[in-house]
């Protein structure tokens, strides 16, 4: 495909440590919606609602990004460029999410742990050594 970068399987054997770690927290974040997913599905059935459709278009949305996200984590691997923006977007997103979550809504617990993963994930990729390996030409 015109325009992709393939990467030799050796040099993704080189990702400096801040890239891997970056990506299995993106791949541990889509996880956890995939998962947050699958009991807001059972809530939805189990409880009484009155708006079926609201409860479906965040399950929706956090498979979405469950799947931008782990599909960025494989871009990134692959040392693809692209693959960080859409990373960082979802990343960004999840912090006034986190705030509205832990400090509107009283649950610290659930919005501390996110709030500190979407961080650091974007301090992972805006090192020297990420960059980097990003944006070099291969």
């Amino acid at each position: 495909m015109p325009g992709l970068r393939t990467v030799p399987d050796e040099r993704v054997a080189d990702l400096p440590t801040t890239l891997r770690v970056a990506i299995g927290l993106i791949l541990l974040e889509a996880a956890a919606l995939v998962v947050a997913a699958l009991v807001l599905t059972v809530l939805a059935f189990v409880h009484d609602t009155t708006e079926l459709w609201a409860a479906f278009a965040i399950i929706g949305f956090a498979l979405l990004a469950a799947a931008v996200l782990a599909l960025c984590a494989r871009g990134l691997r692959r040392l693809r460029p692209s693959s960080r923006t859409p990373v960082l977007f979802i990343q960004l997103l999840a912090l006034p999410v986190t705030y509205s979550l832990g400090f509107q809504a009283g649950r610290l617990a659930i919005a501390l742990p996110i709030m500190a993963v979407a961080l650091v994930v974007i301090g992972l990729l805006m090192t020297g050594s990420a960059r980097r390996m990003l944006d070099r030409v291969v």
